[in-house]
């Protein structure tokens, strides 16, 4: 897999969406050469967290904090795409690996829906239309949340095959 480097020294603009372009693939890289059983395996109990969790709770920051956030209600009433109130933490418990494409689709798709909305916002600064925070705002969010756990990612997948490193 072709991986974004760590963006160097540059404008806001490619520095955030360069960060934010590292995380992502840092957490796709961690999921990469498993089988989908092994995407699903707990990381340690009682805790239910998974490399398959965290692309699906990852999914659900993209949606509320970027996709949404930027687009609006252009799809009518903000809507968790696996969180719901019978299921609060859909995202991460009971996954099962007949899971593990239809999540990682719906992943991509909410990244590429995420980049052609930030290839149209003209200034971090504006105020996004969903949730009337600042563009930058929601892009820190995001970047924070991926940087926070691709810690745990690293725990996870060397817990499964002993697989160290970025």
């Amino acid at each position: 897999m072709e991986r974004a480097s760590e963006p160097g020294d540059v404008a806001e603009r490619d520095l955030l969406v360069g960060w934010l372009a590292f995380h992502r693939d840092a957490l796709a890289a961690k999921c990469e050469g498993l089988g989908d059983g092994d995407l699903v395996i707990a990381s340690a109990p009682p805790s239910d967290l998974s490399l398959l969790g965290l692309v699906r709770h990852m999914t659900e920051m993209e949606h509320a904090y970027l996709a949404f956030a930027l687009g609006g209600a252009d799809d009518g009433p903000f809507r968790l795409i696996y969180c719901t109130d019978d299921a609060p933490d859909g995202d991460i418990v009971g996954l099962t690996p007949a899971m593990t494409r239809p999540s990682l689709d719906r992943w991509h798709e909410e990244r590429r829906r995420v980049d052609n909305l930030l290839a149209g916002v003209a200034s971090f600064d504006a105020t996004s239309p969903g949730n009337g925070r600042a563009v930058r705002w929601n892009l820190l969010k995001v970047i924070q949340e991926y940087a926070r756990h691709n810690g745990h990612a690293d725990l996870i997948r060397e817990r499964i095959d002993g697989t160290t490193g970025e």
